[in-house]
């Protein structure tokens, strides 16, 4: 009974409190407005940028796109192995963040792509890993072509407003930390040298792992399924 109590519980919690007493993360980057026409009556609704898929290298030498990551919240930064200033600092907030997660690994999922990308190798990935004890259970250090992470950090992720074509000269250095929802939207970003701002971020993403989707089906069929065994 108690089993069954518990979920039961938290769901009537969520379901009731969640949305009015917790400020949900907004939605960033909107791409349009679809007119949408039911029965006769005209409403809108705003379609967001979703994150495009791609494919990299972690630090274990494994190719991971976002498919390996379907239902887990993602935060996202960028940094690289021989940065001598904000990097460290990222690096060790973020650590912060991952501890708060470790037992739940299928939960968040946290991605720091290489902005350079020929000289962070797989191996100065995994050394870079060990010295900063990070975790691969749920914290990927990426590598892979330099114009694709460029093309991610302008026009995914949007963390810079500079242009550049990813070539040799091109550089994108930044302290900003994205939040990214489990349907692929940008739902926040942070000053990764800011322990207020991380502290935000953790909060983020637990009200995201609560919050209600669009189409949950109501408490009544809830109910039945519980009760049905379905």
């Amino acid at each position: 009974m108690l089993a069954i109590l518990v979920p039961l519980a938290g769901y009537l919690i969520v379901d009731h409190y969640g949305k009015d007493a917790v400020p949900i993360p907004r939605y960033y980057s909107p791409e349009r407005v679809d007119t949408v026409v039911n029965n006769g009556n005209v409403s809108y609704d705003t379609v967001y940028h979703t994150i495009r898929d791609f494919q990299m290298t972690n630090q274990l030498g494994e190719k991971v796109s976002l498919k390996n990551m379907e239902g887990k919240i993602l935060v996202v930064d960028f940094f690289f192995t021989s940065c001598p200033s904000i990097c460290p600092t990222l690096t060790k907030n973020l650590r912060m963040l991952q501890s708060a997660y470790t037992k739940n690994d299928t939960l968040l999922q946290i991605l720091s792509f290489s902005v350079d990308p020929v000289r962070d190798s797989v191996d100065r990935l995994r050394k870079y890993a060990y010295d900063y004890k990070v975790n691969p259970d749920n914290w990927w250090l990426l590598t892979g072509d330099k114009k694709e992470i460029y093309d991610l950090a302008r026009h995914e992720f949007f963390v810079s407003v500079t242009e550049g074509d990813g070539g040799p000269d091109d550089f994108v250095h930044t302290e900003k930390i994205v939040l990214i929802d489990k349907n692929r939207h940008i739902r926040g970003y942070y000053n990764g040298l800011d322990s207020n701002d991380i502290k935000r971020l953790a909060t983020d993403v637990s009200i995201l792992n609560l919050a209600k989707e669009k189409k949950r089906p109501s408490f009544a069929k809830f109910l039945k399924g519980l009760f049905s065994g379905k």
